[in-house]
C-alpha cells in the first residue's frame, strides 16, 4: 500500500556551514539530499517537498540592494523575493532528482509550484516584527530607510549592524492544495510551500505582505491538508536531543506529544533552531498525522532513523 509523505528540506539540504552558496555548492548538496530519498521512493512512497530559503532570499535582497545603489533599480518586496527563490530552488531540487533518477532508472515526474500561503492581516506578529532579513546596514542608513519605507530595522545582537525585520505570521491556507494532493497521489513529486510560501493576505482579492512564514509550520499545515501519513523534517542533526551540547546530553528516539510539550516548556529546544521544528511536528500529529520524523537526510535509509513524534 502506497504512503504519502511530506518532507521539509532543512537549510543544509542546500547550503552547508562555511559555504558561500555558489551554484556548484547548492546543486551538489541538493543532489545528495535527493539521493537520500530514493529509499522512500523504492518503498512506494508518494512525496511532497517543502524547503527553506533563508540564505537564498538574503542573497536576492543583497542583489536588489546593489542594483538599487548602482543603477537606481527599485528593490522588490519580500513576497516577490520569496517567489523568486521558490523558482530558483525548485529548479535545483528538480535537477537533483532528475540526475538521481537517471542513475537509478526511476521514472517519475517532478514539478515545482509557486505557492502562495494566506496569513491573517490582523495576525499579532505584524505588530511586533522579529524576523531579520537581508543585508546589514549602519545605524544612520537603517534610520534613513525606516523613514523612507516605513520598514522596521533592529540592531543585530552580535554587533554586525542593523537589519530589516519582518513579521512571521501563522500560515492559514495554502493555495492549490488540492492540486498538490492530486499530483502527488498520481506519483508525481511535488515541490511546494518553498520558504514557507509566498506570504499573502486576502483583502478584496490577494496582496503580498512583508513577512516570512516558518517553512516547517507551513509544511506541517500542508501535510495535514493533503492527509499525509508521515511528515519528515530534515535538519543537520540525526535526532532531537535534550541538554544539547551540555552535560547530560541525550538523544531521543521517540517523543510523545505530552513529552514534547513538556520539554518545550522547559526550554530544552532552542528558538530559531529545534523549537519551531517541534511545534510543527506537534501541529501535524495533533491534527491527524500518524508520526513526524526529525532527522538528518543521510539517515533516511535507516528504518529507525531520527526522532519520532507520536501521539
Amino acid at each position: 500500500m502506497r504512503k504519502l509523505a511530506v518532507i521539509a528540506f532543512g537549510g543544509n539540504a542546500l547550503l552547508r556551514s562555511g559555504q558561500k552558496g555558489t551554484y556548484k555548492e547548492q546543486i551538489k548538496n541538493v543532489t545528495q539530499t535527493c539521493d537520500s530519498l530514493v529509499g522512500l521512493l523504492k518503498q512506494d512512497y508518494d512525496i511532497v517537498i517543502g524547503h527553506g530559503n533563508g540564505p537564498q532570499v538574503g542573497n536576492v535582497m543583497l542583489q536588489h540592494e546593489a542594483g538599487k545603489k548602482k543603477f537606481g533599480i527599485e528593490s522588490m518586496p519580500m513576497d516577490f523575493c520569496v517567489a523568486e527563490t521558490q523558482g530558483s530552488i525548485g529548479y535545483l531540487i528538480e535537477q537533483g532528482f532528475r540526475n538521481v533518477f537517471a542513475r537509478e532508472n526511476i521514472h517519475r515526474n517532478v514539478v515545482t509550484l509557486l505557492t502562495q500561503v494566506v496569513v491573517d492581516k490582523n495576525d499579532p506578529a505584524f505588530e511586533n516584527p522579529t524576523k531579520p532579513v537581508g543585508p546589514y546596514y549602519k545605524k544612520e542608513e537603517a534610520k534613513e530607510y525606516e523613514q523612507k519605507t516605513g520598514c522596521v530595522f533592529r540592531e543585530d545582537p552580535k554587533g554586525n549592524g542593523w537589519r530589516k525585520v519582518v513579521a512571521s505570521p501563522k500560515p492559514l491556507k495554502i493555495t492549490n492544495v488540492d492540486l498538490v494532493k492530486n499530483l502527488a497521489l498520481d506519483e508525481n513529486i511535488v515541490i511546494t510551500v518553498g520558504g514557507g510560501g509566498i506570504p499573502v493576505v486576502e483583502d478584496n482579492g490577494i496582496r503580498g505582505v512583508e513577512a516570512v512564514i516558518d517553512k516547517d509550520l507551513a509544511s506541517a499545515l500542508l501535510a495535514v491538508k493533503i492527509g499525509a501519513d508521515e511528515f519528515y523534517i530534515l535538519t543537520d542533526v540525526d535526532k532531537v536531543y535534550i541538554n544539547f551540547r551540555k552535560p547530560g546530553e541525550l538523544a531521543l528516539n521517540v517523543l510523545t506529544v505530552k513529552e514534547a510539550e513538556n520539554y518545550l516548556n522547559q526550554g530544552q529546544f532552542a528558538e530559531g533552531s529545534m523549537a519551531p521544528k517541534i511545534r510543527a511536528a506537534l501541529y501535524f500529529v495533533k491534527n491527524g498525522g500518524k508520526e513526524c520524523i526529525i532527522t538528518e537526510a543521510s539517515q533516511l535509509g535507516n528504518k529507525s532513523c531520527g526522532t519520532r513524534i507520536i501521539w
